[in-house]
């Protein structure tokens, strides 16, 4: 199974999360991968950055899978763009926590689902990228259970540091007691404002603190970016020449890279 399921992942909100899951996910199917958007976040953003509504009371969303009521195969959704799929979330999702309660299994219904789905089906994704809600919170968990790995969006602003290490903490409990083989495949400076001295010092620490699991590439403030997701598609079919656009490209074959290099050490 070359599956390989990523969440990314920030306990804060407004850090360029769900961007950057829309556009990575946009640049690697516009590479030929097969992709599936797995929108965790209760607010919905990934799909309707994806162009698809989080309004409609639907049952094909992700609460749906979660709650129990449907397996993720009835749920995919196909997006505007070739070789991405989405499965949806909306404000539903926000009761999860209250409904499971009593589920001592609760924080791996996700993996089940996905493991499941992934075995029995010949829809082989290259990747499954789960978009996480802004909270250390049972979802995020959900998600933190079923990844191989993460990647760490982190804004190039004050406090951004201080933020990750109650991150790093909590990935850490995760590793000891439901998920040992997690890993932080890498972290993208996000927001970078190359006027502002503080963007600069921000990425000095985090590339002396991560070495090299800081991304070369960095993606700067961007009216571009911040307009997208209104229209429903990606930065990079929504302007692909503009420096956000080009970023995702670049972030994209950053990753692709690695994902090479990983190959052949194994």
């Amino acid at each position: 199974m070359n599956e390989k399921i990523l969440s990314i992942i920030n306990q804060k909100g407004g850090v360029g999360k769900t961007t950057t899951v829309i556009n990575l996910a946009a640049g690697l199917a516009i590479k030929g991968k097969k992709i599936l958007v797995i929108d965790l976040d209760p607010q919905g953003n990934a799909t309707t950055g994806l162009g698809l509504s989080n309004t409609e009371s639907s049952d094909k969303t992700i609460y749906s899978v979660l709650n129990g009521t449907r397996n993720i195969y009835d749920v995919i959704c196909k997006t505007k763009i070739e070789n991405l799929d989405l499965v949806t979330s909306n404000v539903d999702l926000s009761g999860l926590e209250v409904e499971t309660a009593g589920d001592n299994r609760r924080a791996f219904i996700l993996k089940d689902q996905i493991m499941a789905y992934l075995k029995d089906s010949n829809a082989s994704y290259d990747y499954v990228l789960i978009d996480c809600p802004p909270s250390l919170s049972l979802l995020t968990i959900m998600a933190l259970v079923s990844s191989n790995s993460l990647v760490v969006p982190l804004q190039t602003e004050f406090f951004a540091l201080e933020g990750i290490t109650q991150l790093m903490k909590t990935i850490d409990r995760i590793k000891n007691n439901l998920n040992p083989e997690l890993m932080i495949k890498g972290i993208l400076l996000t927001m970078y404002d190359k006027r502002n001295k503080l963007s600069s010092q921000v990425e000095k620490e985090a590339r002396e603190f991560f070495k090299d699991k800081v991304y070369q590439t960095v993606v700067p403030r961007n009216v571009r970016l911040s307009e997208a997701p209104s229209h429903g598609v990606p930065v990079l079919l929504y302007d692909k020449n503009c420096p956000g656009s080009k970023s995702y490209f670049n972030f994209t074959d950053e990753f692709l890279n690695q994902e090479k290099i990983m190959e052949s050490a194994a």
